[in-house]
């Protein structure tokens, strides 16, 4: 099957519901010269692509979590090659017209990830009659660092690029210009609350659905020109664009890779005492430029992305994911648990008492109860509040035998793909669920209501 885009043709590969284009470049290979800055258009080409197989990935290494295997969610690794700023295009019907679209961006600590995962599989969304793009953008110190000579929040920036490509492009795979949902989890949904709240994103989507991430999860410049100092100073550079352009990719992986060692990197918190990346990542959207000029939740309160319908929602047991399978919460005393939490919150002792800390209930179960508010559920609930438009709350609470409702939980359910994800959901999860799930984000794509009252809060599952 071969569409012809205005950059030139692609050769796809039949599925059992359409038609599957890998690896379509939105833009121009991020090398050279173009590296730290804004992303270039991508040079056309003449003859057929092949776009069967899936691309070259963002440069990343991969971090693993004990006794658990994320490899459907977050892909097998880095698969070097310069061209990476692509998408997947997972369509019914090329010839079709007019058909919802929906854009992903993954999720990953802005540090790995890729859109080509197993989970993001697009069978069920093109099963439907939607059309499904996802999104590889920059990651990391390539991706989320600001330096001296070149541009800020470049992974946003990749992400705006591949909308603008959806614009001009996505009629020729059957999709509607006008009718697009961005959606994202983690990393990939305080990346869409972001863009809800910049004044680049305007008529680039239509609506929103943001899976466990939010608006807060940003940095002033003053904390990420800490991580540039300390990368620079790891590397032996001067942290300007024009130095790190001299270092090969692996050299930048392994300073990023010190920065992530405990104690490598420097003190994120802010003025305020609270580091807003609660340890999790140093990276993440800096607020002060022409993408993000004002706090994204800030912006959203004043009025940006009102015309935009939005989801957002949260798994029950978000933390669970980071801290379960490791058996630290089966042994994790009250004292060490208010230490962790002092890394990120200027009174973790008097936060986790809140919670029942010291008062009979299991140190673990109160650590979890806390940090999942902390870094998502309280920002959701913000995040719709703020919101000026109609809105719709999910919290996903079916548990997997061994992680619970934690973070990522929801993303079989909502591709409907339980088949790639046995190591996470286990043999015998609910299809039923999935399906309903799936169907939800269809509908809301397509009509802007998934099922729901505006204003209200479902749980799923």
């Amino acid at each position: 099957m071969i569409v012809r885009t205005p950059d030139g043709q692609v050769r796809g590969e039949p599925t059992a519901t359409g038609v599957r284009f890998r690896g379509i470049p939105y833009a121009a290979a991020p090398e050279g010269a173009l590296r730290f800055a804004a992303p270039a258009p991508a040079p056309s080409w003449e003859g057929v692509r092949d776009a069967r197989a899936a691309g070259p990935t963002a440069p990343q290494r991969r971090r693993e979590i004990p006794g658990l295997d994320l490899s459907a969610l977050v892909g097998d690794g880095w698969r070097p090659g310069p061209e990476y700023l692509t998408v997947d295009v997972w369509t019914p019907d090329p010839g079709a017209a007019n058909l919802p679209v929906l854009v992903f961006v993954h999720g990953g600590a802005f540090l790995g990830g890729t859109g080509s995962a197993p989970v993001y599989d697009g069978t069920a969304f093109t099963r439907a009659g939607a059309v499904l793009v996802t999104v590889q953008y920059r990651l990391g110190i390539d991706g989320f660092l600001p330096l001296d000579g070149g541009a800020t929040n470049l992974g946003l920036r990749d992400q705006l690029a591949a909308l603008r490509w959806v614009r001009e492009s996505i009629a020729a795979f059957g999709g509607d210009p006008g009718n697009v949902t961005l959606f994202g989890e983690s990393a990939g949904a305080i990346s869409v609350a972001c863009l809800l709240g910049s004044p680049l994103s305007q008529g680039l989507f239509h609506r929103a659905i943001v899976q466990s991430g939010h608006a807060n999860l940003v940095r002033g410049r003053a904390e990420l020109d800490r991580v540039a100092q300390a990368a620079a100073h790891g590397l032996g550079v001067e942290p300007a664009a024009e130095a790190f352009r001299r270092l090969t990719t692996e050299q930048l992986l392994d300073a990023q890779d010190a920065l992530l060692k405990p104690g490598g990197g420097p003190d994120l918190r802010d003025t305020g005492g609270r580091d807003r990346g609660f340890g999790l990542s140093p990276f993440l959207p800096v607020v002060g430029d022409d993408v993000l000029p004002e706090h994204p939740g800030e912006a959203i309160r004043g009025g940006a992305g009102a015309g935009v319908d939005l989801v957002a929602g949260t798994c029950r047991e978000e933390m669970l994911l980071y801290f379960g399978p490791s058996g630290l919460l089966d042994v994790l005393t009250d004292e060490q648990a208010v230490a962790m939490l002092s890394a990120s919150h200027p009174d973790a002792a008097g936060v986790l008492e809140s919670y029942g800390l010291g008062g009979g209930r299991n140190t673990g179960e109160v650590f979890v109860e806390a940090m999942t508010d902390l870094v998502f559920r309280d920002g959701v609930k913000e995040l719709l509040e703020n919101h000026r438009g109609r809105s719709f709350g999910y919290e996903f609470a079916w548990r997997a035998p061994k992680l619970g409702a934690c973070h990522g939980m929801e993303l079989p359910f909502v591709f409907d793909s339980l088949a790639a994800s046995a190591a996470l959901v286990g043999d015998d999860a609910p299809a039923e669920l999935a399906r309903e799930v799936n169907g939800a984000w269809v509908r809301f794509a397509a009509t802007g209501d998934p099922g729901w009252a505006p204003g209200t809060t479902t749980t799923l599952g």
